[in-house]
């Protein structure tokens, strides 16, 4: 029986380690798509020697794929000279992989699939008027939006705020852009029987006091997170016993580095994490901390709730919508003695954030439930269209 064909388009390889939300949404797609689609994925190789623009037989978690690198690329957790997204984009320009369904994940990409046919989805993961604000040229970014924006049949945000913003500047394209729940692979991230003695392991392993409390932080290393921040908040803190976990990598590590020895702060630099390193963190932490300057929904603190852990976040994104008393605290101001007392708040009284509200708070979002409506969607209207033209915007809450 012939199946529809979903191809998934993003600038990284799944098999190996890179940071970001938008890569671990994609994995959720790779991972829990039904036996009923056919699934590609184009993306990056970091093996030289591997054939490009050559359709290979691949495995995700025990999900048969076609996989297609179009880029070798090394790191993708440093940004580069000319950027990945630019040399992505100029790759896809030499190719034509039109399918029954494409799902992008980046913007600028879609240059390439303008003439190309068949269903296409953009996920939106930020916040657009704050990534507008940083831009060097907002005008241009903005006149290649309205070219490229008109091909979509579908928008799918998980910003609120982008939402309101694409439904206000493209009123012809309303009924196309819809709201989509971010989600976390809830499959993987699940609290530890015993988090106390999760902690005091990873304590031992690291050979710190087995009272060390820790602080972590997940994402790249880059201004958007403001890392340097975060040290100047944890060098604020009136708990005695906390040590600050980094994982994650990216163009500010040596500036972190120098303020972490200039204050003398107690932290320790990661690197980039495997999904598995990843849960034994959020589970031995007693906090995860966002100092964004501004944010979509992170899958980081959605893995985090997940794992039971509280949030302390600037108030940017979505984050703050979603938490409550139980589950985290919304910093007013991005200041570091602002992050400092949530931090202590956190710290100096955990019986007030308890492993069942954190989780509790994560559960609409688990990927499982939000990955298998999107693929019901996509089936529906793929047997549907022989009929009739159907509509495809749907909110996935």
């Amino acid at each position: 029986m012939q199946k529809p064909v979903l191809t998934i388009f993003y600038q990284f390889n799944p098999w190996r380690s890179s940071i970001g939300g938008i890569q671990t949404i994609i994995r959720s797609f790779l991972k829990y798509a039904p036996d009923s689609f056919e699934i590609r994925f184009v993306g990056t190789t970091d093996d030289p020697t591997e054939p490009l623009f050559t359709w290979r037989e691949a495995n995700y978690a025990g999900r048969a794929l076609q996989f297609m690198p179009i880029l070798t690329l090394q790191d993708n957790n440093h940004r580069k000279r000319i950027p990945v997204t630019v040399r992505y984009t100029a790759a896809l320009l030499r190719t034509c992989l039109e399918s029954d369904f494409m799902h992008f994940h980046r913007l600028e990409p879609t240059i390439a699939s303008k003439q190309w046919q068949g269903e296409k989805t953009l996920f939106v993961h930020n916040d657009l008027k704050q990534q507008a604000a940083k831009q060097k040229i907002p005008a241009l970014n903005h006149a290649l939006e309205r070219y490229l924006i008109q091909q979509f049949d579908q928008v799918l945000s998980c910003h609120t705020g982008s939402l309101e913003l694409y439904q206000d500047r493209y009123p012809n394209l309303s009924d196309r852009i819809t709201y989509i729940n971010n989600s976390y692979d809830d499959g993987v991230f699940q609290p530890a029987p015993d988090r106390s003695a999760h902690r005091r392991v990873l304590a031992q392993t690291m050979s710190l006091p087995e009272e060390t409390q820790f602080i972590l932080f997940a994402g790249r290393l880059q201004p958007q997170k403001d890392p340097v921040l975060l040290i100047q908040a944890i060098a604020a803190l009136s708990y005695p016993n906390a040590h600050l976990l980094l994982a994650g990598d990216g163009e500010l590590a040596p500036e972190v580095r120098a303020e972490i020895a200039r204050l003398g702060v107690p932290a320790t630099l990661l690197g980039a994490q495997t999904q598995t390193e990843m849960l034994r963190l959020y589970q031995a932490a007693s906090v995860f901390v966002l100092s964004s300057q501004f944010e979509g929904l992170p899958v980081s603190v959605l893995e985090a709730l997940g794992c039971g852990t509280p949030i302390v976040t600037t108030d940017c994104g979505d984050t703050p919508r979603l938490l409550d008393s139980k589950s985290g605290v919304v910093c007013q101001d991005r200041a570091a003695i602002t992050i400092a007392k949530a931090l202590d708040q956190v710290l100096f009284n955990p019986d007030h954030f308890p492993v069942e509200a954190c989780v509790g708070a994560a559960q609409p979002y688990a990927a499982q439930a939000i990955v298998s409506r999107v693929y019901e969607d996509m089936l529906w209207r793929w047997k549907a269209r022989s009929r009739e033209r159907v509509p495809v915007a749907r909110s996935y809450t």
